[in-house]
C-alpha cells in the first residue's frame, strides 16, 4: 500500500505544492537577502525603459546615416551616433528655450486661476440647477444642497491636495534627485546601446545551441520588430494628437491651449481609454471659462483629431502589425492598472504583443516538428 501510495500521482502533487509553499514561506522570512536585488532592478529599470524607448526612436536614424558615404570613406557607426545624439541635443535645447516655458507659463496660470474657474464653474451649476428646479417635475429636487455638498467636497479634496504637496516636500527633493540621475544616466546608456546594439544579436548568436539558432534569432528579430513597430508609431501619434489638438484649441479660442495640447498628446500613448482622459482637463477649462458652447467645441475638435488620427495616421504608422483585438485591449488595460496603475497601462499593451509573437512563433515551430 505504501508503495502504490509513493507513485500515486496525488502523493506526487501534493509533495510539488508542500515544496512550493515551503519556499515561498522561506523567502518572506529572509527578505533581506532580495531587498537590494530589488533595490537594484528598481533602480535601473527607469534609465534602461526611457533609453530603449529612445533607442528603438534612434536606431533607424543611425542606420540610416551609416549607410552615407563621401567618397571611399563611409561614415563609422561613432560618428553616426554622435550626430544623432547633436541632433537631439539641438532639439531638447529648442523646446526647453521655446516650448517648455510657454507650458510651464500657461501651467502656473492655470494653477493660480483654479479657485477663480471653480468659483465661475459652481456658478454655472448654480444656474443650471436653479433652472432645472424651476421646472414642475424637478421641484422636489433640492438641487441647491446638492450643489452645496459637491462645493464642500471639492473644497475639501483640493485642501487634503495641498496639504499632501505642502507636507511632502521632502518626496518632492527625492523625486528631483532621481529626476537628475536619470537624466544623467540615461543619454550614456542610450549612446552606447546605438553605438554598440548591433553587437548584441551576434554575441547572442554565439551562445544558443545549433539545432535552435537560426529559430531564436528569428524570433528575436519579431520581437524586436514588434516593439520598434508599435514605440515609433505611439511616438507619432502621440506628437500629431497634440500638435494638431492644440492647433484646434488655438482656432476655437481655448484657453492654455498648448499645455492641453501637450496633456491631449501624453496621453495618447494610453490606447483607447487615452483620448477620453486627455480631454477631461480641456472640458473643465472649457466649461468654467466659456460654458456649454465651448464644451461643444472641444468635443468637436477632439473627434475631428481623433477620426484622422485612427483612419490615416494609425493605420500607417502601426497598421495591423500588433493583431490585437480592441476588445483584448481594453481588458488588458483594465487588468494592467488595477496591478501596475498607469505604467502598467502604459507598458502592458506592447509586453502583450511581444508575449504573442512568442507564443505564435513556439506553436508555429511545434507543428512543423
Amino acid at each position: 500500500m505504501f508503495e502504490r501510495l509513493k507513485n500515486s500521482p496525488l502523493m506526487f502533487w501534493s509533495l510539488e505544492i508542500l515544496i512550493v509553499v515551503a519556499i515561498i514561506w522561506i523567502s518572506t522570512k529572509i527578505n533581506f537577502v532580495f531587498s537590494p536585488i530589488a533595490i537594484f532592478f528598481s533602480t535601473v529599470f527607469i534609465p534602461i525603459l526611457l533609453a530603449g524607448i529612445l533607442f528603438y526612436m534612434l536606431n533607424p536614424i543611425v542606420n540610416l546615416i551609416t549607410k552615407i558615404k563621401f567618397g571611399k570613406h563611409q561614415i563609422t557607426r561613432t560618428w553616426a551616433t554622435t550626430l544623432v545624439f547633436l541632433l537631439l541635443l539641438g532639439l531638447v535645447a529648442l523646446a526647453a528655450t521655446v516650448f517648455i516655458p510657454k507650458i510651464l507659463n500657461q501651467l502656473i496660470t492655470l494653477a493660480n486661476q483654479i479657485p477663480d474657474a471653480a468659483s465661475q464653474g459652481q456658478k454655472l451649476v448654480d444656474k443650471l440647477f436653479k433652472d432645472m428646479n424651476s421646472q414642475q417635475m424637478l421641484k422636489k429636487i433640492d438641487f441647491t444642497t446638492l450643489t452645496n455638498k459637491l462645493s464642500a467636497n471639492v473644497n475639501k479634496y483640493a485642501e487634503t491636495i495641498f496639504n499632501g504637496v505642502t507636507n511632502g516636500l521632502g518626496g518632492i527633493i527625492s523625486a528631483a534627485a532621481n529626476a537628475v540621475i536619470i537624466a544623467v544616466t540615461v543619454p550614456v546608456v542610450l549612446f552606447y546601446m546605438l553605438k554598440d546594439g548591433y553587437r548584441l544579436a551576434p554575441t547572442i548568436k554565439k551562445f544558443l545551441p545549433e539545432r535552435h539558432r537560426e529559430q531564436t534569432m528569428d524570433l528575436l528579430g519579431k520581437m524586436s520588430h514588434t516593439i520598434s513597430k508599435y514605440i515609433s508609431g505611439q511616438m507619432i501619434e502621440c506628437l500629431f494628437v497634440g500638435t494638431f489638438t492644440a492647433i484646434g484649441y488655438v482656432i476655437i479660442g481655448t484657453p492654455y491651449a498648448l499645455l492641453l495640447g501637450v496633456i491631449a498628446g501624453i496621453c495618447n500613448i494610453i490606447p483607447y481609454l487615452g483620448p477620453y482622459i486627455g480631454i477631461a482637463p480641456a472640458l473643465i477649462v472649457s466649461f468654467s471659462h466659456g460654458g456649454l458652447w465651448s464644451v461643444v467645441y472641444n468635443i468637436i475638435v477632439v473627434l475631428i483629431v481623433q477620426q484622422i488620427d485612427g483612419n490615416l495616421v494609425y493605420p500607417n504608422v502601426i497598421g495591423k502589425s500588433l493583431e490585437i483585438h480592441p476588445l483584448t485591449i481594453i481588458i488588458i488595460l483594465l487588468a494592467a492598472g488595477n496591478i501596475a496603475g498607469l505604467m502598467g497601462m502604459i507598458l502592458a499593451v506592447p509586453l502583450y504583443a511581444v508575449v504573442k509573437v512568442v507564443v505564435v512563433h513556439m506553436y508555429n515551430i511545434y507543428q512543423l516538428e
